[in-house]
């Protein structure tokens, strides 16, 4: 599988993602649907970082910005704060031109002519981002308004960094757990601790964890953890990966004793199981009768319930009951769980939070069984890994005691000639 594989340790932010992306193999050419349209240019560079060379992005704002000393104010390096950077010790701070409330975003980011993908990827970043902002300052979503992330600059990265996913074409992307910095960084609406409250919002809703350190900057910007929490996998360490590119993208911190990067490997991981974000829903009845029980495998499945487990258990007062476990998507969560207690009239359910499990990939096909000159049609479905390595071949059940039932033989021999067909 084509994996792209972040290493977080130093954080991440919308530039550095954008450099990253670019010293990976992403082309440059794949940022001009963003110029053509924002008044903006991407600034590529070859920077140190404590002996390392990096790729530094700026996004220099067009001559409508132009700062009255002539000077382009390009300080929007999501790194909050304003500090020195690099060879030319520009002066950045968080974000320039117009800030825009959620909607009117939204609203840019559709009239762009971008591809489908990348528009639906950068749509999904900035709700994101939306939805962050709008539980910390307990507003409603489309009017939100982003002080930061809403300027030409900042919509610039992210857009940006989808333009360069999409030209990477990887079929996953992992990191690391991400390195949030420390101390306080002030931004608009006074000083915060960091991680600040906005990246808290978006690690709660992301796949992969958080760690403090290791200085007292701040190192995961609500950008950068925004775009991560939409394309990317949580991995306690790096992938096993057959590495062919890999670069390293610059933060706006110049630090005296450890390189303020982010590498980025592009390569080709081994044959793995597909991540499926699950929640689990349980609940114990004692007084369901056994036909409802049989019964809710098709009844939830109908609402979206993946997996139904009825499993007898001894309830207080030594009565006899059942905990009936249901695994669904957590979007499906709420109308699995009305139906279970519809069904079973449970006063509770109880969710268990959004985890994952690793399936694997299925395909179905058809077979045609020959017995005593008629044709019988039995479906076999068959689970393999992303490599495409079958490691279970199994007959439909239901398909198979159809042509028991017609022919006389026994359901296991059918499926053991459907499967052994598939096999061969």
């Amino acid at each position: 599988m084509r994996t792209l594989a972040f290493d977080g340790r130093m954080g991440a932010a919308g530039d550095m993602l954008l450099g990253a992306l670019l010293a990976a193999g992403a082309d440059r050419e794949a940022l001009s649907p963003v110029e053509d349209e924002l008044p903006v240019e991407y600034a590529v560079s070859e920077v140190d970082r404590c002996g390392v060379a990096a790729t530094r992005v700026d996004v220099l704002l067009s001559d409508a910005d132009v700062a009255d000393d002539g000077s382009h104010d390009h300080a929007h390096d999501d790194h909050s704060g304003s500090h020195a950077h690099d060879d030319h010790d520009h002066v950045h701070a968080e974000g320039n031109g117009p800030s825009r409330t959620y909607a009117e975003v939204v609203e840019l980011v559709e009239g762009l002519d971008l591809p489908t993908a990348v528009r639906a990827d950068a749509l999904a970043i900035f709700e994101l981002l939306g939805e962050a902002e709008a539980s910390v300052h307990g507003t409603d979503l489309d009017d939100t308004h982003f002080h930061e992330v809403g300027a030409d600059d900042a919509i610039a990265d992210i857009v940006g960094a989808c333009l360069l996913l999409d030209d990477l074409d990887v079929e996953r992307v992992v990191t690391t757990p991400l390195s949030t910095g420390g101390g306080t960084v002030a931004m608009s609406h006074g000083t915060y601790p960091v991680p600040t409250p906005a990246v808290v919002e978006i690690a709660e809703r992301a796949d992969w964890s958080l760690q403090g350190g290791p200085v007292d900057r701040e190192l995961l910007t609500p950008t950068g953890a925004a775009i991560l929490a939409h394309v990317a996998e949580g991995a306690e360490s790096l992938p096993s990966l057959a590495v062919d590119a890999s670069g390293y993208g610059a933060g706006g911190w110049d630090l005296d004793d450890r390189p303020n990067v982010l590498r980025a490997m592009v390569g080709d991981s081994a044959g793995q199981l597909r991540r499926d974000e699950i929640t689990v829903l349980e609940t114990n009845v004692d007084d369901v009768p056994p036909e409802v029980l049989g019964d809710l495998q098709r009844s939830l499945s109908e609402v979206g319930a993946r997996d139904v487990s009825v499993v007898p258990t001894t309830m207080k007062k030594s009565r006899p009951g059942h905990i009936v476990k249901v695994i669904c998507k957590p979007a499906d969560a709420e109308r699995v769980a009305r139906r279970l207690a519809e069904a079973t009239g449970t006063l509770g359910v109880r969710e268990s939070g959004a985890g994952h499990r690793w399936v694997a990939d299925r395909a179905y096909e058809t077979v045609a069984l020959a017995v005593d000159g008629a044709q019988f049609e039995v479906t076999v479905k068959i689970a393999s890994d992303s490599d495409g390595t079958v490691f279970d071949v199994s007959a439909e059940y239901d398909d198979a005691a159809a042509v028991a039932d017609a022919t006389g033989l026994p359901v296991r021999d059918v499926m053991r000639r459907a499967e052994r067909m598939v096999r061969e």
